[in-house]
């Protein structure tokens, strides 16, 4: 976990209005590093709404404009089509991830 990357929505399915959509990888190095093809990835969205399941990056991570991890959206994703590596989550974030994949509030 720890990186963002850029996906080809038309890559990974679904009914994405975006040719292109920034994921961070949700699993742990494990699972990265194994031969499994592909990898649990929460999607960065512009949208934010303070929900505690949303971590909120922006330009301190490498990312254009501020946007939110939605830690309540995760998807599978090949590990062929995670592409470009574009930012990378401040440490602190981590736990705030971890904390926003098992947060039962809203």
């Amino acid at each position: 976990m720890g990186v963002f990357w850029m996906s080809s929505t038309d890559e990974h399915g679904g009914a994405d209005p975006r040719k292109f959509r920034v994921f961070v990888i949700a699993a742990r190095q494990a699972v990265i590093g194994s031969r499994f093809s592909s990898v649990t990835c929460a999607p960065v969205y512009s949208a934010y709404h303070g929900l505690l399941s949303r971590v909120s990056v922006g330009l301190d991570e490498g990312l254009q404009p501020e946007s939110a991890i939605h830690c309540d959206e995760l998807v599978s994703i090949p590990k062929n089509v995670l592409a470009d590596q574009v930012g990378s989550p401040l440490p602190g974030e981590f736990k705030l991830v971890g904390y926003s994949l098992f947060s039962h509030h809203n």
